[in-house]
């Protein structure tokens, strides 16, 4: 495996935050949500969490997939993880069901490769400021965030809400779902975020 094909992976499931998940004979759909820790998030059934065997299919099960063997962790939305379990919520809105996880990336396999799972598991050094930035692009840069998406990706936006801001780009959601804009090279500083909106906005 190469640094390059870790990065593609890694960018790839962050611009693919559904799919589908495997656990046992089922195979259902999902949608999951980064967390500062590099985990993902997911409401999600009893079902899944008695699984030894858990599969996370992005977006699917085609050769183009990225394809996660993960381990899912029971966590309460009224406890001290509450806060993880509503950033699923502002990414995807109503969750479909009562219980939550939070996901390690054990291993994965893109491209034909297959890929340590703590290549996939980043902290967000920007966490702290995140909210703060999130509410600053909402209210002075929506403009930005539709005219860099539709040149860095061709999605086509209509009233984005950023909601996630990391120094490997941004997560908008919209009417469709979670567009992301990627950042490449990463961003080295918070302060960064707004002058590269600004340039992927000029195309």
């Amino acid at each position: 495996m190469t640094d390059e094909i870790a990065e593609e992976a890694y960018q790839f499931m962050r611009a693919h935050l559904y799919g589908k998940i495997r656990f046992g004979e089922d195979r259902v759909d999902i949608r999951v949500a980064p967390t500062a820790s590099g985990h993902l998030v997911a409401s999600v059934m009893v079902a899944m969490l008695r699984s030894v065997d858990t599969v996370l299919e992005l977006p699917d099960d085609s050769d183009d997939a990225l394809v996660l063997q993960v381990t899912l962790e029971q966590i309460d939305e009224n406890g001290p993880d509450g806060a993880i379990c509503d950033r699923w919520c502002i990414y995807h809105g109503e969750p479909p069901d009562v219980r939550w996880a939070r996901m390690q990336i054990d291993a994965a396999r893109f491209k034909g490769y297959f890929i340590d799972g703590q290549a996939l598991m980043r902290e967000n050094p920007f966490a702290s400021q995140e909210g703060a930035l999130c509410k600053e692009l909402n209210s002075s840069c929506q403009e930005l965030v539709i005219r860099a998406a539709r040149a860095s990706g061709e999605h086509l936006l209509i009233d984005p809400k950023v909601v996630g801001v990391d120094p490997w780009g941004i997560d908008a959601r919209a009417q469709l779902g979670i567009a992301r804009i990627s950042a490449n090279p990463a961003l080295a500083s918070a302060n960064n975020v707004k002058p590269w909106l600004t340039e992927q906005a000029a195309g």
